[in-house]
């Protein structure tokens, strides 16, 4: 069986890898989400230069345009 990770993923797609907190509100968490444990998601930046940062919950893909998250997940996945 093929190893796999987010990371694998990620990189055989040719994106940048980071991992990001998000809020719950962004996530649409309700409290039955929130009594069995907050879902693991994957977060990259597909776009640099224009803040675009795509987050990944469950089967769901949301995209964020934000110039300050963008610089903090390329400042993590730096250090």
């Amino acid at each position: 069986m093929n190893k796999s990770s987010r990371r694998g993923f990620l990189v055989a797609t040719g994106t940048g890898v980071a991992a990001a907190a998000v809020t719950p509100a962004l996530m649409s968490a309700t409290p039955a989400d929130a009594a069995s444990g907050p879902p693991q998601l994957v977060a990259y930046v597909q776009d640099a230069k224009a803040g675009t940062v795509v987050i990944m919950v469950g089967e769901r893909e949301v995209n964020v345009t934000d110039k300050d998250l963008s610089a903090r997940i390329q400042s993590y996945a730096r250090s």
